[in-house]
């Protein structure tokens, strides 16, 4: 029996007219149960251009990377987000929402940003009333991660905590009266990290404008487990985006200027001091002179705050050097001389010897990437001064001076590293 081809063809016009109207419903929901986020200047709908972009970066494929023997996993962040979802609510753990976050979000309203996008963040709304939830989701995660090795690989004697020490790059819990949270970072040798955080209740969802974005995917993902059509500029979901320093418009404006601008960074750990010298390194211009000069006073305040220790200072120095300028080495040294001028012009909360000890060890720091870079090709090429102060029964403190040489090199670097 021969099918009527203008049967066929009004149910395939009936099927995506139901698909259609879903997702019409679908953002009608959205506007009911969060009117306030549908008519909040910290919203907005996406364009064509930004949902293409967006689709781009959900259907992408990803590696994981394991250590030792065990093989990358190629996921596509859709995929990564359907199966934790499924599973959460599977445990008993219903999500709320799920959004993408930090510079890939910031990619997706505009390419070409300044601002390296390299993380692929993702945060879940759920509820984590206590322990128990906090350990179901770390579970889910890792379960998962199981189900997304390769076919052929014998799943049997492979464990949890394997698959922890394999895949995972960090795992952070928080647990206050105003942040309850939980972050997984899977690895990528590239710094392209997945990172799922699992948030009930975040007090400080941004360090500057330009990374305030999160935006809804919920449509998007309905769209793709219901339509069997590809998107195009005349049949999309709606998918809003949301800016947490509070004025969408203006925060994309910042984006797309690239200006820098926060409020109240003492409520930032480490008061966003690290990412706002990123920033300038990337030249990222203050939309206000004179309002960032305040502002860098209580960066430097909470820094300190949190990392008063020496060793403390230079393990995160060394860290974030580590993570924010993969295969842009060149850029390190940069960064560590715009720090230090921050932090020698800024810093108010510290005694005279505390503050030489954190100018020293940036100006060694410096000293040690262009030695790494080989701008320092050896220790003949430079001599150390050593002046003697009344602080120098500090066992933290030591006072090195570089001076000039008479060898040039390629590309001129200042090598005069001054501890006021």
């Amino acid at each position: 029996m021969k099918s009527d081809p203008g049967v066929a063809s009004d149910f395939l016009s009936s099927k995506e007219s139901l698909v259609s109207n879903s997702i019409a419903l679908f953002a009608g929901w959205i506007k009911v149960q969060r009117p306030n986020m549908a008519e909040s200047k910290a919203t907005s709908v996406l364009s064509w251009d930004q949902v293409s972009s967006l689709n781009d970066v959900l259907t992408e494929v990803v590696l994981i990377h394991g250590r030792g023997n065990f093989p990358t996993l190629e996921v596509r962040l859709k995929d990564v987000v359907k199966t934790v979802r499924t599973r959460l609510f599977e445990s008993g753990i219903l999500v709320r929402d799920v959004r993408l976050n930090g510079s890939a979000a910031s990619h997706v309203l505009v390419k070409n940003n300044g601002l390296n996008y390299k993380d692929l963040d993702l945060i879940f709304g759920v509820d984590l009333p206590g322990e128990t939830e906090f350990q179901l989701v770390k579970d889910v995660v890792l379960g998962c991660l199981l189900e997304f090795l390769p076919e052929g690989v014998n799943k049997e004697k492979i464990t949890p905590l394997t698959l922890k020490e394999v895949y995972v790059q960090k795992m952070v819990k928080v647990c206050t009266d105003t942040d309850r949270w939980s972050l997984i970072s899977l690895s990528n040798n590239n710094g392209k990290n997945v990172e799922l955080k699992f948030v009930d209740s975040l007090r400080r969802q941004f360090e500057f404008s330009v990374d305030s974005f999160q935006i809804i995917l919920d449509s998007l993902l309905f769209y793709y487990d219901y339509s069997e059509n590809p998107m195009s500029e005349h049949f999309h979901p709606t998918v809003i985006g949301e800016s947490v320093y509070g004025d969408f418009e203006e925060a994309l404006d910042h984006l797309r200027n690239t200006l820098i601008a926060t409020k109240t960074p003492e409520e930032i750990r480490g008061g966003g001091l690290l990412k706002y010298c990123n920033l300038l390194v990337r030249e990222f211009k203050p939309a206000s002179e004179e309002v960032i000069k305040s502002l860098e006073r209580y960066m430097c305040s909470r820094f300190f705050i949190d990392f008063p220790d020496i060793t403390e200072q230079q393990r995160k120095l060394e860290v974030y050097l580590q993570n924010h300028f993969i295969g842009e080495e060149k850029s390190k040294y940069d960064y560590l001389m715009i720090l230090r001028n921050v932090v020698n012009e800024s810093t108010v909360c510290l005694m005279g010897h505390e503050r030489r000890q954190t100018l020293n060890l940036i100006s060694l720091l410096a000293l040690k990437v262009l030695a790494e870079q080989n701008i320092i090709p050896n220790v003949t090429n430079v001599t150390c001064y050593y002046q003697p102060a009344p602080y120098v029964s500090d066992a933290n403190f030591s006072n090195y001076y570089v001076a000039h040489t008479a060898t040039s090199y390629q590309q001129s670097y200042p090598t005069w590293l001054p501890c006021n």
